[in-house]
């Protein structure tokens, strides 16, 4: 989870209104993993590719568009815009092609969280002592990309496939909470003194 940032780090910036992003990208996630957790006895391949068509578009429009407003350097906007784009084309492929069945599921939401997980978790690595999320990227980036591992060796079996990325999805969408929550205090912290430098 991102710390507050230490007025001491300059270089470390704290970016004032991004934590909206994780914040937003924490109620998706968590939205779709109370759908999953209450209609357990409706977990098809159909009703697994509605999910996540919804959750990947609704995710992939705030992360590009949300952090391409927010988010500090230009590389990193570019970076989550891509993101952000892979997650709407999955998204909208999963929509258009729901009577698929369990293989497209599996295969979309394999190939969705192996790009996107591996953008994250890059992002976070380049700007770690940079950006006060990065640890969040970082650790967010590789729960996705743990993800799309393990739906490369479970069972073709759609109820744990779809149970699988419910639990991912409470586990990131809580974890991205805390960490909205945490910039947004540091934000605040460093925007006191800022003005109070100003001032003297």
């Amino acid at each position: 989870m991102a710390t507050a940032v230490p007025a001491q780090h300059s270089d470390i910036h704290a970016h004032s209104r991004y934590w909206v992003v994780p914040a937003v990208r924490a109620v998706v996630a968590l939205a779709a993993a109370a759908v999953i957790t209450f209609t357990r006895d409706a977990h098809t391949a159909m009703f697994g590719l509605i999910v996540f068509g919804v959750f990947a578009i609704v995710d992939g429009l705030a992360t590009g568009v949300l952090s391409a407003l927010l988010a500090g350097r230009r590389i990193t906007r570019v970076l989550f815009a891509v993101q952000g784009a892979i997650g709407v084309i999955a998204g909208v492929l999963a929509l258009v092609l729901s009577h698929s069945g369990l293989g497209l599921f599996l295969y979309l939401v394999t190939v969705w969280a192996a790009l996107t997980g591996i953008l994250e978790l890059y992002n976070g690595v380049r700007e770690r002592g940079h950006d006060a999320a990065a640890r969040d990227w970082l650790i967010t980036g590789a729960l996705t990309a743990v993800l799309a591992l393990v739906l490369l060796f479970v069972p073709a079996d759609a109820v744990l496939a779809i149970g699988l990325f419910g639990a991912w999805a409470v586990i990131v969408g809580v974890f991205q909470g805390i960490g909205a929550a945490t910039l947004r205090s540091a934000a605040h912290e460093r925007t006191p003194s800022r003005g109070a430098e100003s001032g003297s």
